[in-house]
C-alpha cells in the first residue's frame, strides 16, 4: 500500500498508538454527530454505525503511523549516510564546561 517493500522490515507500530486511537474517537464522534443531527439518540442509535466509524478510523491511524515510521526511518537513514561520507562537515566539537558558556553571575542588591 502506502509503505514500500524497503519498509516492511521495519517492526509494526503498536496496536494501540496515538494515531489510531485519535482517528477512532474521530470516527465515533462523527458517527454520534451524524446521530444527532438526524434527532436519534446519539449513544443509543446506531451502535452498529460506531462501531464502523471507529474501526475505520483505528485502520487509518494504524497505517499512517506504519507510514510515518518508514518516512522516519528513511530520513534518518540517508541523514546517517550523509554524515558519514561528509565528515569533514560534522568535526567533533569542542567540550566546554558549563561554567564556561554561562555569563559570570553577579548579584544585585
Amino acid at each position: 500500500m502506502l509503505v514500500p517493500d524497503e519498509g516492511k522490515s521495519l517492526p509494526p507500530p503498536g496496536i494501540v498508538n496515538r494515531n489510531s486511537v485519535w482517528l477512532a474517537g474521530v470516527g465515533w464522534c462523527t458517527a454520534m454527530l451524524h446521530n444527532a443531527m438526524k434527532h436519534r439518540p446519539p449513544l443509543k442509535s446506531g451502535v452498529h454505525r460506531q462501531v464502523l466509524a471507529a474501526s475505520i478510523g483505528w485502520f487509518i491511524g494504524y497505517h499512517l503511523t506504519k507510514y510515518a515510521d518508514y518516512t522516519y526511518a528513511r530520513l534518518d537513514r540517508d541523514m546517517n549516510e550523509y554524515i558519514r561520507l561528509h565528515p569533514d562537515e560534522f568535526a567533533p566539537k569542542e567540550k566546554r564546561t558549563f561554567a564556561e558558556i554561562v555569563e559570570p553571575f553577579h548579584p544585585v542588591r
